[in-house]
């Protein structure tokens, strides 16, 4: 019992000094993170307020600013307003006089022409009185000559024609024998022209290039502001950039292909960026470029292996990698090259020559287009300035001089690569044409000339280059068979398009057979 009630009073002892505790400790520390949530929220408020107060400043001092920039730009616009009107008001003072210098000169005009009218009825009536004289003295000559005028005209021109047939072709072959003399002019003149002729057939597609884009809006954002991103796009790659209205295309032009090529990668790869400005401009131009003249180079090192000519001058290596961007004609060089070397190679072989010097050749032969755009001369010429440079055998030399006839072969392999040149570039389809517009213009070649008279047979040689026709030799003398060729090469020159040059050979022949019996 006594135990029992002693458990009692100490639980309620314990239940009252935890009332006492929770009292004094825990309502105490309550209140006080009351207080100081309080004190929180206060500077809260407080900081806002501040904030609030910083930022409304900041935004009035950027309205401030941003109004002071457009009464600045519209002073300059009135500014270029008023020099606008004044360059107008300048124009219309000076159409002004030339209206009055106008009405001055037409009245002089209809002076002039009423005495013009007037002389012309004067010298109508002297023509009548002078036909009527001529017609006078024609029959009076008639009835001594016993012959009309007509058989007199045609008499004339019989006994006239068979002399001045003669006397042409004297003077003709005799102005040839002087242009033969000074053959350094004349092919300079026959150049000159034939670029002029083959220039709207082949000039586009040599200094051009187009690029897709996949709005118009881009046109804008290719231009920039002011035009700042074509201007610095343009001075980055040397490339014009022609912005027109030709829907979704933009046309890139330069003779240099190589630089058209660095600026059509630049500008594709920044159209699909999409992020267009003079500093990312100068970084993907230089990038495109370094991957260009890397892949070139790798290409070139395999096609060197591939051939196995043995070692060859480093910078020789980067100026045939620059011929991976030019073409003669639309052929590309470094393939030509490349196509003359294996060509070359396989007729040393089969000949018993030296295979690896004749390939040697053939790839180092149009070196120098590789620098003709860069540097004065022809590229013979600069091409053999590198092999000598660079140390390579005089052979290599004297066949980069002598592809074109610049100099006599000094060995068998020179004349390989020649031959080797020509076939490349001759072949159907090699340069700038199809198959199938070579065989037009093959037949268009004998067309022209079969459509003259006495013309037998006509066959077109040497990819088109040569026309021989062969005339009915009882219907023409020799005299009349040179001028037949001038008139076949002038129509061909006037009615079909071709690359190069055209040589017409005539060739008259009579054969007497008789058999012994």
């Amino acid at each position: 019992m006594d135990s029992t009630l002693m458990f009692i009073l100490g639980f309620l002892l314990g239940a009252i000094i935890l009332y006492i505790f929770y009292s004094v400790f825990v309502k105490k520390g309550y209140m006080k993170s009351m207080e100081s949530s309080r004190k929180i929220i206060e500077d809260a408020k407080r900081d806002a307020e501040i904030l609030r107060a910083k930022v409304e400043s900041e935004a009035n001092k950027r309205v401030a600013q941003m109004i002071l920039e457009v009464n600045n730009e519209v002073k300059e616009k009135r500014e270029e307003t008023k020099r606008a009107l004044k360059r107008i008001n300048y124009r219309e003072d000076l159409l002004d006089k030339k209206e009055k210098s106008l009405h001055s000169k037409e009245s002089e005009l209809y002076k002039r022409e009423s005495d013009i009218n007037d002389r012309q009825k004067s010298m109508d009536i002297k023509e009548k009185e002078m036909l009527n004289k001529k017609q006078d003295i024609l029959n009076q000559l008639e009835k001594v000559a016993n012959m009309s005028s007509r058989e007199a005209k045609q008499q004339l021109i019989e006994s006239v024609k068979e002399s001045a047939m003669r006397e042409s072709v004297e003077i003709l072959r005799k102005i040839e024998e002087e242009t033969l003399e000074t053959a350094k002019e004349k092919s300079s003149k026959i150049l000159a022209l034939t670029c002029d002729r083959i220039s709207n057939s082949f000039i586009n597609e040599k200094v051009s290039s187009t690029v897709s884009i996949p709005s118009d809006d881009m046109k804008g954002r290719i231009i920039g502001r002011e035009g700042r991103n074509i201007r610095s796009f343009e001075n980055v790659t040397g490339v014009d950039v022609i912005v027109d209205d030709t829907p979704e295309v933009v046309v890139l032009s330069s003779f240099n292909t190589y630089r058209r090529k660095i600026a059509q990668v630049a500008l594709e790869r920044l159209i699909v960026d999409g992020r267009i400005h003079p500093v990312k401009i100068e970084a993907t131009v230089k990038k495109v470029k370094y991957e260009l003249d890397e892949e070139a180079m790798s290409d070139t090192k395999k096609i060197l292996f591939e051939l196995n000519i043995g070692n060859i001058n480093p910078n020789i290596v980067r100026l045939l990698a620059k011929l991976k961007f030019r073409t003669s004609y639309t052929q590309n060089i470094l393939a030509h090259s490349v196509e003359v070397a294996y060509t070359a190679g396989i007729m040393a072989s089969e000949l018993g020559l030296r295979t690896k010097l004749a390939k040697r050749m053939g790839l180092l032969h149009d070196i120098g287009k590789a620098l003709d755009q860069e540097a004065e001369g022809s590229h013979p010429e600069l091409g053999a300035d590198v092999a000598r440079r660079y140390n390579e055998p005089e052979e290599v030399v004297n066949a980069i001089l002598s592809h074109h006839g610049g100099i006599a072969p000094s060995c068998p392999e020179s004349v390989l690569v020649s031959a080797a040149d020509t076939l490349s570039a001759a072949r159907p389809g090699a340069r700038s044409e199809l198959l199938a517009n070579y065989i037009k213009r093959i037949s268009e070649l004998e067309t022209v000339a079969k459509g003259f008279p006495n013309v037998k047979e006509c066959y077109a040689i040497q990819a088109g280059r040569e026309v021989r026709v062969i005339v009915n030799p009882e219907n023409i003398n020799d005299d009349e068979t040179y001028l037949l060729a001038k008139e076949i090469a002038s129509e061909i020159k006037n009615k079909v398009t071709y690359p190069g040059e055209v040589k017409v050979t005539a060739i008259r022949e009579i054969r007497a057979t008789e058999i012994a019996a």
